[in-house]
C-alpha cells in the first residue's frame, strides 16, 4: 500500500501524432485499483487497453477544461464501461458544460449507462473532493476558457504506534493497538477512551502532486506549489515558437514553466501537452528535445518530458522516478 504512481495516456496538445495521443493521465495510490483519470482526450479508452488500468476500477474522472483534446474521449469510455458490466457509480468532476456534452451525446446515440454518473462542478468556489486515498482541491488557471489545476494530496497515511507511551500508560499490547494504528479511537474494558492521535504519529509528510490543465501563467500556482512535491504542466511550445504564435492560444512555453518551477523551488517538474509540430524521432525538426534543452537552461530540479505510457512513481522521500527508463 502507499505507492503513488501516474501514467501518461496522452501527451500531445490539440491533435494526436503517430507517437502521442491527446491528453489523459491515470493516477493511482495503491496499485491499479482504485485509480483516477485526469482529462480524457479522444482515444483514451484505446490507450487504457495498453495499460494496467481497467474502467471497472475507475474511481473518479477530473476534467481540467472543456476543450475537445481533453474531453472527446468521454462518451466512448463511459459507454464501454457500461457494456463491460460496470454498475458502480462514477464521480465526474468537470465544468457544467461537460455534463451537458456527455448527456447530449448519449441521448443522440441511443446510448444509456448501467451505472450512475455523479457530476461535481469543478468550478464551484468551495470545490474539494475526497476519498480514502486522496484529498483533491483545485486552482484556477489562465486559458481561453475556464481551466483548473488539480492538487492531489494523499490522506490516511500509515501511522506509527508510540509504543513507549502506550507502555507508560499501562495499555497492554492487543487488538486495541491495531485499531489505534489504523486511526480509530478505542475504548478499553476499564472504560478509558484512547484517541488514536494521542498514541500514533504520521512518520512522514503527505505527498502532494499538482496536475495542471492548459495555462499561460504558471505563477497562478505559486501558493499551491509551496507544499507540493511534483508539478505536471503543459509546455506547448519553445519560447521562439510562442513568440511567433502570439498570446491568443494562451499556452506556456518550456522556458516559462521552467523559470517558474525554479523560482518556486519545485523538486520535480514533468512537462507535457506538446504541440504536434514537435517530432519525437531523432533528427526530426522541430524536435521534442528542443523543449527539454530550453527547460534545462532555466530549471535545476528533476526535469522530465512526458511520453505516452511513461509511468512515474512519487516516492515517500518525495523523489520522482520514471519507471520506464
Amino acid at each position: 500500500r502507499g505507492t503513488m504512481e501516474f501514467t501518461f495516456l496522452g501527451t500531445s496538445g490539440g491533435t494526436p501524432t503517430r507517437s502521442r495521443n491527446v491528453t489523459a493521465l491515470a493516477l493511482s495510490h495503491s496499485g491499479q485499483k482504485p485509480w483516477y483519470l485526469v482529462d480524457c482526450g479522444e482515444g483514451t479508452q484505446h490507450q487504457l487497453l495498453r495499460s494496467h488500468y481497467s474502467v471497472m476500477q475507475l474511481q473518479a474522472i477530473f476534467i481540467t477544461h472543456i476543450h475537445g483534446d481533453h474531453t472527446f474521449g468521454l462518451p466512448g469510455l463511459l459507454t464501454s464501461a457500461s457494456m463491460l458490466g460496470r454498475t458502480e457509480p462514477l464521480d465526474v468532476v468537470a465544468p457544467v458544460q461537460t455534463q451537458r456534452f456527455i448527456t447530449a451525446t448519449l441521448e443522440n446515440c441511443d446510448s444509456s449507462l448501467g451505472y450512475a454518473l455523479n457530476f461535481i462542478d469543478s468550478e464551484a468556489p468551495d470545490f474539494c473532493w475526497q476519498d480514502q486515498d486522496f484529498g483533491v482541491t483545485n486552482v484556477a488557471l489562465s486559458h481561453r476558457v475556464p481551466c483548473r489545476a488539480y492538487v492531489f494530496t494523499e490522506c490516511n497515511i500509515e501511522r506509527q504506534l508510540l509504543q513507549n507511551k502506550l507502555n507508560e500508560d499501562g495499555i497492554e499490547p492487543g487488538p486495541g493497538w491495531g485499531e489505534l494504528q489504523k486511526g480509530n479511537d478505542v475504548t478499553l474494558e476499564d472504560g478509558r477512551r484512547l484517541r488514536s492521535d494521542d498514541y500514533t504519529q504520521a512518520p512522514r509528510v503527505a505527498r502532494c502532486l499538482i496536475v495542471a490543465g492548459d495555462n499561460d501563467d504558471p505563477t497562478l500556482l505559486t501558493s499551491a506549489c509551496k507544499g507540493s512535491h511534483a508539478l505536471i504542466h503543459e509546455a506547448t511550445y519553445t519560447q521562439d515558437v510562442a513568440d511567433r504564435v502570439g498570446p491568443w492560444p494562451q499556452h506556456s512555453s518550456a522556458e516559462q514553466v521552467a523559470r517558474f518551477a525554479q523560482q518556486a523551488q519545485l523538486p520535480s517538474l514533468v512537462l507535457t501537452h506538446f504541440s504536434s509540430r514537435y517530432q519525437s524521432a531523432p533528427g526530426g525538426t522541430p524536435n521534442i528535445n528542443q523543449l527539454a534543452a530550453e527547460a534545462m537552461q532555466h530549471y535545476q530540479g528533476q526535469l522530465f518530458l512526458a511520453r505516452d505510457f511513461d509511468t512515474y512513481r512519487l516516492e515517500k522521500d518525495f523523489s520522482l522516478v520514471c519507471l520506464n527508463t
